[in-house]
């Protein structure tokens, strides 16, 4: 995590304690002195109870999030070994068109890595240029002319690798236009004033305040980094393409 990303997570908790001391203070200058036992056995198990159902849901959020993050990151490698596998199966299959292909591949790589890594985080589209590099090593492989039992089996794989390319390239692009509903957002910013309401009926000691700033700075950082998972190409929570990085350490890198 970068300072200014780490500095971004603590001010967003600092917001959300600063948020739970105005409702506590509000609720309890109108209410503060009015409790009775009844009044705090209530509180208490309002308290319970909807700080359980907001802490499901962030945690059922959270989870979804870091796994569409996990599968983007998954997906990337996918793509970048069906990358390596067409570049070093045309060397395998001995064409004119090898030199080509394997060129128009790396080419392919620096752009993704160069300018629509950086794209998907702006517009939430892939570049045409893009699309075009893999349209070219599509078309080279399909008019390829087995001749051998091996060339079959090499262009069917091939021809598949090249498909999986653009099948995970359409994925990431709809993964970069997806954005957390604003329910959600709805859900748990009421959730912490449901939550922070009925502490009304306990008085601001030193320990008490802390609790309460316990509870909001938690809460305040998990809401951030259910936001910063949301969008994995965009700062705070941007994955690099770290699959198509280590390609270019290899012999791709040298085209």
């Amino acid at each position: 995590m970068h300072l200014h990303e780490f500095a971004m997570g603590i001010g967003i908790a600092l917001i959300n304690i600063i948020a739970v001391y105005v409702i506590y203070g509000t609720t309890r200058a109108f209410w503060g002195g009015r409790q009775t036992t009844e009044t705090k056995d209530m509180a208490g198990s309002i308290t319970f109870r909807v700080a359980s159902l907001q802490g499901l849901i962030l945690a059922l959020v959270f989870a979804q999030e870091l796994q569409d993050y996990s599968d983007i990151r998954a997906d990337l490698v996918t793509e970048a070994t069906a990358i390596a596998d067409v570049f070093n199966d045309i060397r395998r299959y001995d064409t004119p068109q090898m030199q080509q292909v394997q060129t128009t591949l790396a080419t392919y790589v620096r752009h993704v890595i160069d300018h629509e890594w950086e794209a998907l985080s702006h517009s939430g589209k892939l570049s045409g240029q893009g699309w075009q590099y893999r349209e070219e090593v599509y078309q080279t492989v399909l008019d390829l002319d087995p001749q051998t039992p091996r060339q079959t089996d090499l262009r069917a794989h091939m021809v598949q690798s090249t498909q999986k390319i653009a099948e995970l390239r359409q994925k990431r692009e709809n993964n970069a236009v997806r954005v957390l509903s604003g329910l959600f957002w709805f859900a748990a910013i009421t959730g912490v004033i449901c939550v922070a309401v009925p502490y009304f009926i306990f008085p601001p000691t030193p320990l008490h305040l802390a609790l309460l700033s316990l509870y909001g700075g938690y809460t305040g950082v998990i809401m951030y980094v259910i936001y910063a998972f949301s969008d994995p190409f965009s700062q705070p929570g941007a994955l690099p393409p770290t699959a198509f990085t280590q390609l270019l350490l290899g012999e791709i890198g040298q085209y």
